[in-house]
């Protein structure tokens, strides 16, 4: 597991690669790239991509581009294109005028096409997909080559031209660069630079029915575009040698160099775009913003800031090796933002009443409560108080074990802001369930302490009953009950049935009120909550983001 020592604690030897080429002169503006295909939304994985471009690019006086590598029709969307932009933009980071889509460069891409095969480095096959995987043999034996791969000059073009006036089926054909077929590294085997698609493009719409493989417009994308460092995740270090060798063999105005790093992996999670559709598509979630979802716009919805995935990112920080990141530490850099500025109100779930007795009915009064410990500057507010009140039922056992210092027959205990309450009767229905807790108060303890010193092992949350206000709480938890959900077998058998609680009936203080979709505050003793966009003036709705139970923190002290 990552150790979770901060981004400044660590070296990053992709900025030493940058300070260095910058300190030289290789580089005098340092430019970068984050390069997402537009066929999914993004996940917690891509935040830490965002987080080491723009954030390198910055911390070095330079800039980063925000690039849709929109080569596959078939899979992109608009909406997804939307989405990204807006995910980006949450994160903190603006790509400014530097915003560019690899279909942008279609025909320039084509024409350094034609360049290769004038130059004899590119042909026409006429082998399917099936035909091409088997004569590119494996990582043991060489690879054969393909029976057209001496087409002449002059018919490599014609049949290219004629593929680009789209005169031949899906598949028939593909033009593929002419390397080396007993290459050690597979992808240096003759790789498929163009494929025919006959496929509406979101953007060029039926401009083009041949479309470039993500190995051929990558590269060639960044040295259009100027870019000096080419961060990727490591499944591309194999690509590297074919990244070089195009830049290497075309007129390209720039030379930008590939750079790898290690992907993020957390725990109780799944990143592949493929699996998270399967779980859209399948309802196993309620889409791709689904609080439970690992995408930045389920976690937007949860209710994590922006600020917290950026904290995440340094504290992984960026190394060269693989390895798998408690999910913990993700949840810890939550609480701990959202401990400086959410503001403290109460709400109670699971409400049981309680009737103060020696409390004169019909009479209320106001209570000053601390909007956020952490901040003095959020001030105070007035939390109103009444003869009947509600708190949660977990707060009362009517036989309780010795640890248990809660509310209990004929216990005091302290109301959070109120006085000191005795528990002096209980009331149950016909089928013995407790209805209702009959108790007493002490008026001398009002704000919480006791003119007599007296003490008390408990202190509890609670709301009037007559001015609590009816909402819905969901409770969120892992999407997934086993750290390596489906390494033994199907996906779904490890889905956490657990992972979505949703309480009916559950009664919050009136300041709660009237927030907008995305306020936070922390229900005290709960956890941290989320105003969901499914709320209404009517019917508030709350998503629970995170409890307040911090188990990084305890593994951290345990060393």
């Amino acid at each position: 597991m990552d150790n979770g020592e901060t981004g400044a604690d660590r070296l990053d030897f992709i900025r030493e690669i940058i300070r260095s080429d910058k300190a030289d002169g290789t580089h005098a503006e340092i430019v970068t790239r984050f390069p997402p295909e537009p066929n999914g939304y993004l996940h917690i994985g891509h935040a830490k991509s965002i987080c080491l471009n723009f954030g390198a690019a910055e911390e070095f006086g330079g800039r980063c581009h925000l690039r849709f590598d929109d080569t596959n029709p078939i899979k992109e969307e608009l909406e997804y294109i939307d989405s990204i932009q807006e995910d980006v933009r949450w994160l903190g980071f603006d790509w400014g005028e530097n915003l560019f889509f690899a279909s942008d460069y279609f025909e320039q891409l084509y024409q350094w096409a034609e360049a290769l095969i004038e130059a004899g480095k590119a042909y026409v096959d006429d082998l399917s997909a099936e035909e091409i995987r088997a004569y590119r043999g494996t990582l043991t034996e060489p690879g054969r080559e393909s029976p057209y791969r001496d087409r002449g000059v002059e018919e490599n073009l014609d049949l290219f031209r004629r593929m680009r006036r789209c005169e031949f089926a899906d598949g028939a054909r593909v033009l593929r660069a002419k390397i080396d077929m007993a290459a050690g590294n597979i992808n240096l085997r003759d790789p498929v630079l163009y494929r025919i698609l006959h496929a509406h493009h979101p953007r060029t719409g039926d401009a083009w029915c041949i479309y470039p493989t993500y190995d051929f417009a990558h590269g060639q994308s960044d040295a259009i575009e100027s870019i000096t460092h080419s961060l990727c995740t490591l499944e591309f270090e194999g690509h590297r040698p074919l990244y070089d060798w195009l830049v290497d063999n075309l007129p390209v105005p720039s030379r930008p160099r590939q750079i790898e790093f290690a992907r993020l992996n957390l725990n109780y999670t799944v990143m592949s775009k493929r699996r998270l559709l399967e779980l859209v598509q399948e309802g196993q979630v309620k889409g791709w913003d689904d609080p439970r979802m690992p995408t930045l716009s389920g976690m937007r919805r949860r209710g994590f800031p922006p600020a917290a995935i950026r904290d995440f990112a340094d504290r992984v920080g960026v190394a060269k090796r693989d390895s798998v990141v408690d999910v913990a530490l993700l949840e810890h850099c939550v609480r701990t933002d959202l401990n400086h500025q959410a503001e403290r109100r109460m709400g109670v779930l699971r409400p049981l009443k309680v009737v103060i007795e020696n409390y004169p009915e019909g009479r209320e009064e106001e209570l000053e409560a601390v909007n956020n410990p952490e901040d003095p500057a959020a001030g105070t507010r007035m939390v109103p108080f009444s003869r009947e009140l509600y708190i949660e039922r977990d707060d009362f056992m009517e036989d309780p074990p010795k640890k248990f210092f809660r509310l209990a027959p004929g216990r005091e205990v302290r109301l959070r802001y109120a006085y000191f309450i005795t528990c002096r009767e209980v009331v149950k229905d016909a089928d013995g369930n407790v209805t209702e807790l009959r108790c007493t108060y002490d008026p001398e303890t009002r704000g919480g302490d006791a003119p007599d010193g007296r003490k008390v092992k408990a202190t509890l949350h609670w709301v009037s009953a007559v001015h609590a206000i009816p909402a819905e709480v969901r409770l969120y938890d892992h999407l997934f009950t086993r750290p390596d959900p489906g390494a033994d077998g199907s996906l779904l058998d490890d889905l956490n049935p657990n992972s979505l609680v949703v309480l009916d009936g559950c009664r919050l203080e009136p300041a709660l009120a009237g927030l907008s979709a995305g306020e936070l505050v922390q229900f005290e003793r709960l956890g941290y909550f989320c105003v969901d966009p499914d709320s209404t003036p009517d019917r508030p709705v709350f998503n629970r983001t995170v409890t307040l139970r911090d188990t990084w923190a305890k593994v951290k002290a345990r060393g």
